[in-house]
């Protein structure tokens, strides 16, 4: 079959932020976004927020850009549609917060959302679906052709150990500490094309993946493809879907900003023929392991001779090739952001620190709720 690839501006950005909603009192998830989303679509066309989506589950709001240029453009749009959902929000005494799980509420408790899609998804997948109790944030870069699309995204896959690693923030479920830096990314690769994406050489190798699963009636539509990382043929981008949910939005504008730099970088090393070999199908996956169980204090392999090294050197090498093309791009400040995620640590650690402090899961939420609010990391 043949897929068209809307080919899209160099380095364009969008993102897509999960945010779920939380009782005020009882920091339980609650189910209300048919209700919030009614009330903000009104006065749009058809009545829906053209910026504001439902997710598989009641409890969460998917809010998302347009198309921007920078990465402070998307995150002003990002804050502008944020401040409508929480206004809704605050009258139902609801708070909001974007975290890769919600320490202690139950999937068992949730509803399905409205639209048809969302209960044929667990129909087909039964319990896989039903506890996507899960929430993340999904960046999209512009790149210039399908073929591109394929080169970028397999080079991501090397890299996505350190998005990961910089964004874990699922370390409890259902009130127990799982011992990971991210539960999230493994409760999301039990659907059958979830995770790591196969070895995809060309787009008519993509085509025919798709075709495969579409004719064999294992997938309907090319959006549930849900790798780490994907080409979105509508969109003409680069998908990178690894990051769990980041509670405060200069960490989320952060993550942006290394995802825009990284798909340019790698554009441009496409364009000279330097790009470096792909890593091992399984140093790939391995990698992915190693930063979703230690966060920021993984080691992964970096070598095919099974050589390790602390993820946060591989991440200070990297800023140093991407710093440059921030300062292109105008994103200098939100890079540098990274920086302060290594000193700060990621969600997880911080979570994790209250809890050995004497908070309870309960405290957590809050906190969560207020480093959305403040955009400020709660000391702990």
């Amino acid at each position: 079959m043949q897929i068209d690839f809307h080919e899209s501006e160099r380095a364009s950005l969008g993102v897509e932020m999960e945010l779920t909603l939380v009782d005020r009192t009882t920091r339980e998830l609650v189910s209300a976004a048919s209700a919030i989303l009614a009330e903000i679509g009104e006065g749009h066309p058809d009545n829906d927020h053209p910026k504001a989506k439902h997710e598989l589950f009641e409890c969460t709001i998917e809010i998302i850009t347009g198309i921007c240029q920078t990465v402070a453009e998307a995150r002003s749009d990002l804050e502008e549609t944020l401040s409508e959902v929480r206004a809704a929000a605050d009258k139902r005494g609801l708070d909001l917060i974007c975290s890769g799980s919600h320490p202690f509420s139950s999937w068992q408790d949730q509803t399905i959302s409205p639209p048809p899609r969302y209960r044929e998804l667990v129909e087909d997948m039964q319990w896989t679906a039903s506890r996507l109790q899960i929430f993340g944030i999904h960046y999209h870069v512009g790149v210039r052709s399908a073929e591109k699309s394929i080169a970028i995204a397999n080079e991501l896959t090397a890299w996505l150990p350190h998005f990961l690693a910089l964004s874990a923030s699922s370390p409890y479920w259902e009130r127990h500490d799982t011992g990971l830096a991210s539960s999230r990314v493994k409760v999301f690769e039990a659907l059958p094309t979830a995770g790591l994406p196969p070895q995809i050489h060309s787009w008519e190798d993509f085509e025919e993946y798709v075709e495969t699963l579409m004719e064999a009636q294992a997938i309907r539509t090319i959006r549930e493809v849900w790798w780490d990382v994907r080409p979105h043929p509508n969109f003409g981008t680069v998908e990178l879907r690894i990051c769990d949910g980041t509670p405060t939005m200069h960490e989320c504008a952060t993550l942006a900003a290394m995802a825009q730099t990284m798909v340019t970088w790698l554009d441009r090393l496409i364009d000279r023929g330097e790009l470096p070999r792909v890593p091992r199908e399984w140093v790939v996956r391995e990698n992915k392991w190693l930063a979703a169980r230690y966060g920021l204090d993984a080691e992964i392999i970096v070598d095919d001779s099974g050589t390790r090294r602390a993820i946060r050197e591989e991440i200070a090498d990297l800023m140093a090739t991407l710093t440059p093309i921030a300062a292109e791009l105008g994103c200098s400040d939100e890079l540098a952001g990274v920086n302060r995620i290594l000193e700060e640590g990621p969600s997880c650690e911080r979570q994790r620190r209250q809890v050995a402090g004497g908070a309870t899961l309960e405290d957590v939420v809050d906190s969560l709720v207020a480093e959305l609010a403040t955009d400020t990391v709660v000391a702990s």
